[in-house]
């Protein structure tokens, strides 16, 4: 395995390790981390796609109850994951798991909104995911999903303080790795959480730091063409598609 892929699945080991340990209270009472029970496809995700420096990171808030919790992969929307990425594996169950929010993996029939519009549109754009990621990497900030006694997804920016200084501080050390490791010229984040998150994790370091919008059903405007949204939000930061790169170069000058 190439050692940049390597690296990264070592990081994520130490990311698991670090958020196992925190313990979090109502209206929290289960928390899933995929990066256990779904660690295969997770490593198959890093393998594929994670053996090469990078131009652009685009960072994500935290796996969805039915994306990333099901499958391992960020945006992890079954299809799109198996059908477009071609990553499948084994994938078992949280330690608790709440009864409205059962990990069927790949058996899972719900599909990931969020995750079905970014990699449909970067299906859509790029064509094969080779092409797209000889220059980009997709992650989260955060591995962990929060789940209330209902069974409504929690967000982490909504942890109290006394829970999410902890946790924010491993996830800055892991996204501070990946900078490390994939050496981006650009660290994107998906949605307003996300960006600020890599300002406060990496803003020192020699790193272009820039926002697009999140691809949410809950976000009114990701309603209508997220995908067009989202590229002219790329364009106007300068972070190009591949065949528009020579006009990103002549806007920004020599």
């Amino acid at each position: 395995m190439p050692q940049v892929a390597a690296s990264v699945q070592a990081a994520a080991r130490q990311l698991c390790r670090d958020v196992a340990r925190l313990r979090f209270a109502a209206p929290v009472t289960h928390v899933y981390n995929p990066l256990e029970y779904a660690r295969s496809p997770h490593d198959r995700y890093v393998r594929a796609y994670g053996n090469s420096r990078k131009l652009v990171l685009l960072l994500g808030m935290n796996p969805g109850p039915f994306g990333m919790a099901q499958t391992g992969v960020p945006f992890g929307d079954v299809e799109s994951v198996r059908g477009w990425l071609g990553i499948e594996g084994p994938v078992s169950r949280p330690r608790r798991e709440h009864p409205k929010r059962p990990v069927r993996g790949f058996e899972c029939p719900r599909s990931e909104v969020s995750g079905a519009r970014l990699w449909g549109a970067v299906a859509q754009h790029f064509g094969t995911p080779e092409r797209f990621f000889a220059r980009h990497f997709v992650a989260n900030f955060c591995p962990l999903v929060f789940i209330e006694a209902g069974g409504r997804n929690r967000t982490p920016d909504k942890l109290p303080a006394r829970e999410r200084a902890p946790l924010f501080t491993a996830c800055n050390r892991h996204l501070q790795r990946l900078v490390d490791i994939f050496e981006p010229d650009w660290v994107v984040g998906i949605g307003a959480f996300a960006a600020e998150r890599a300002h406060e994790a990496i803003g020192e370091r020699d790193v272009r730091i820039g926002r697009i919008l999140h691809p949410s059903p809950a976000n009114p405007r990701a309603q209508r063409d997220w995908a067009g949204q989202a590229r002219r939000e790329l364009r106007a930061l300068g972070v190009c598609p591949v065949e528009d790169t020579r006009e990103c170069r002549r806007r920004e000058g020599p």
